[in-house]
This record gives structure tokens, C-alpha cells and sequence, in this order.
């Protein structure tokens, strides 16, 4: 069951390509809300809207947003021409989208003509926040000569407009391009499943590297399998299997005080450790003391270097790049300096992917 309220738009917050930021008078109290222009069209000041407020009611990490089902206002305009392929499937809310397997989209051939990803390098990471900083450090390192592509997964958050993140990044020229898979919708490119988007990233979007990772939003539990990030196994099997170079990002914190995420959490543990059937290089920052024999012993006891190659590498490099493109990261509320090996783990893959190149 969902909760439904209706509203007022007072205010437009902010716009950013795909959503808009409201903030919406209910039931007397003025809240956060989000549109997607996409599905219910646009809005403006003094429409009244139909509202799904189940997250914020149960407290859920959501931002504190509420989402906009219908504009009661104004009609929501026809879809854009062309595109048969369908995007969270049977829903009220399905949305049409022009997928690059149709025959019809202007890049369609060169999507058919790759069959292979040809060591394409591909970084393969299980949250969200990890995007800006592997993409900050490899366009730092690289100095800009090759195009990154970032394929969002439907493992989280559907609408890549949610993202502020890729709309910065974007904005900068740190992606090239984008591509939505599965239900996920919005990229640059649409794509089926995450075969075809690796594809896509490759012959469509003309990608040197790729990083794939779903978008905000993991889904957890306090179980073995019971989390989103499992897809980060099975994308690396989809990497080797097209002939690509899968470069999976650990997820460490020292912040985290839950035992299942402290030091190499369970998430990299079973996705690698379990799930990931065909080799990655498993790149781990320079770390030093207690805490590199906690993680040399949660790699070892989940069977890492038996199915991976475990390399460590330094990623110092992170706070130059961030200061360079003028970003800041976070992950769960916490920034660099209360999560440096979070964030240092993605640098120092980043740092890995940038060196394939240029060998």
C-alpha cells in the first residue's frame, strides 16, 4: 500500500535535467518534493499535485522527499515519438523509452556491430557515491583524453534524474555518457539489461572505460544475501564474458560501526567472495597497521585472492582531483574526513583503470 496526499506547489527549488525540486504546501506544513518531468510532465507554481508520501511517513533514507504521481493541474503531454520498449514494466507509472536494441534508434548500428567489449575496462563498484570520485580521479589522471561512461544499474533509485551527483559530473565533462539498464531509466542511452548496456557503452557511446554502478539508494539487510549490491558479482561475470578487464571497488569503512560493515564489508565479502564466478583485480587502498591486518585477514577468510587478483595502490591522489573539479563526497552522511579509505579505495581503483590505458 502507498500513502497518497494532494498538495500545493508554493516553490520550485531547483531544476535540474529530468527532475524538479518543489516544495509543496501540506495539510498545512510546507515539504520537500520531487517531479520527474518525465513521467507526469511539468509543473508549476500553485498546481496541485498528487503526492506518494509512504517513504517520508516511515522515516525511510530517502531525503526527506515526497513524489510527485500526477499533476491534477494541467494534463501530462504525449510521449515523445518512437520506442516500443517499456520501463518499470505493468506499474501505473511505466515509462516509454527508445531502447538502443530497436532497430530504429540512429545509433542502432553501431550497437549491433559490437559484439565484444575488446578490453574494455570496466569498474565495477556497489554504491552509488563511489561515482564521483572514480570518475574525479581517472579524468585527473588521464588528463582528460578518454571518454567515461557510467552505466546505472536498476539495483536502487529507477530515475537517473534523482542523481545531483551524475548531473554534476555531466555538467563538468567527467562523463562522457550515460547509459539506464534494466528498469533504471534516463541515460544518454537506454539499454534491456546490463549486456547490452556494456555494449552500448562501448560502440554507441564510443566509452574507453565504464563504471557501472547502481544509483541512489541501496537496498539492505542484515543478511547474507539480502542486499542490492549483489548485482556487483554478477556484473563482473557480464564483464569477463564480453571480453572486457573487470576492475571491482572494495567497499571499506572504519566509520561504519556495524560489525557486518566495518573494515571490508560482508557486501564485497559475498559478491566477490561468492557470487563473482569469473576474476576481477580487487584494488584496495595503501592502508597500514590494525586496520590493513583487519582487511588482509576478512580477504583471506572470504576467499578473495583464490578467485581475484588483490592488488593495493596508493590513492593519495583523491583530495588533488576533488580540489581540481571543485567536488565533494559523501557516503551515509559521512564526508572524506570521517571516510577516507571509503573514498581512497575508489581512488586507488581509479588510479588502476588509468594505468590500463595507458600502458
Amino acid at each position: 500500500m502507498i500513502r497518497l496526499r494532494q498538495g500545493i506547489v508554493e516553490q520550485i527549488k531547483s531544476v535540474r535535467p529530468g527532475a524538479i525540486e518543489l516544495l509543496v504546501l501540506l495539510e498545512g506544513r510546507r515539504e520537500k518534493a520531487l517531479n520527474y518531468d518525465r513521467l507526469t510532465g511539468p509543473v508549476q507554481v500553485g498546481d496541485r499535485v498528487l503526492l506518494n508520501t509512504t517513504a517520508v511517513q516511515l522515516g525511510l533514507g530517502t531525503g526527506g522527499y515526497h513524489y510527485v504521481l500526477a499533476n491534477l493541474s494541467r494534463p501530462v503531454p504525449d510521449p515523445q515519438p518512437g520506442g516500443h520498449i517499456m520501463k518499470m514494466r505493468y506499474t501505473p507509472q511505466q515509462v516509454k523509452v527508445l531502447a538502443i536494441e530497436e532497430p530504429e534508434h540512429p545509433l542502432h548500428g553501431l550497437y549491433r556491430q559490437t559484439e565484444q567489449l575488446e578490453g574494455l575496462p570496466v569498474l565495477v563498484a556497489s554504491l552509488h557515491s563511489l561515482l564521483a570520485p572514480l570518475a574525479a580521479v581517472f579524468k585527473y589522471l588521464t588528463q582528460e583524453k578518454y571518454r567515461l561512461a557510467y552505466i546505472m544499474t536498476d539495483g536502487a533509485a529507477l530515475p537517473l534524474a534523482l542523481s545531483r551527483s551524475v548531473a554534476e559530473l555531466k555538467e563538468k565533462g567527467l562523463l562522457d555518457v550515460t547509459v539506464t539498464c534494466g528498469h533504471a531509466f534516463g541515460g544518454d542511452l537506454e539499454a534491456i539489461n546490463i549486456y547490452s548496456a556494456l555494449l552500448a557503452a562501448r560502440g554507441a557511446g564510443r566509452a574507453d572505460a565504464a563504471i557501472v554502478a547502481m544509483g541512489p539508494g541501496i537496498v539492505g539487510s542484515n543478511s547474507t544475501y539480502g542486499y542490492t549490491g549483489v548485482e556487483q558479482g554478477e556484473i563482473v561475470n557480464a564483464v569477463n564474458i564480453l571480453g572486457g578487464q573487470a576492475v571491482a571497488v572494495p567497499r571499506i569503512s572504519f566509520a561504519d560501526q556495524r560489525e557486518r560493515h566495518y573494515g571490508l564489508s560482508h557486501h564485497t565479502r559475498t559478491a566477490l567472495g561468492r557470487i563473482a564466478l569469473t576474476p576481477a583485480t580487487v584494488v584496495f587502498p595503501d592502508l597500514s597497521g590494525p586496520k590493513l591486518d583487519l582487511v588482509r585477514e576478512q580477504i583471506k577468510a572470504a576467499g578473495l585472492e583464490r578467485r581475484h587478483r588483490v592488488i593495493f595502490k596508493d590513492g593519495s591522489m583523491l583530495e588533488s582531483a576533488l580540489a581540481h573539479y571543485e567536488l565533494q563526497v559523501s557516503t551515509m552522511g559521512r564526508g572524506l574526513e570521517e571516510e577516507p579509505e571509503f573514498f581512497q579505495a575508489a581512488a586507488a581503483a581509479a588510479a588502476h583503470t588509468a594505468t590500463m590505458l595507458q600502458l
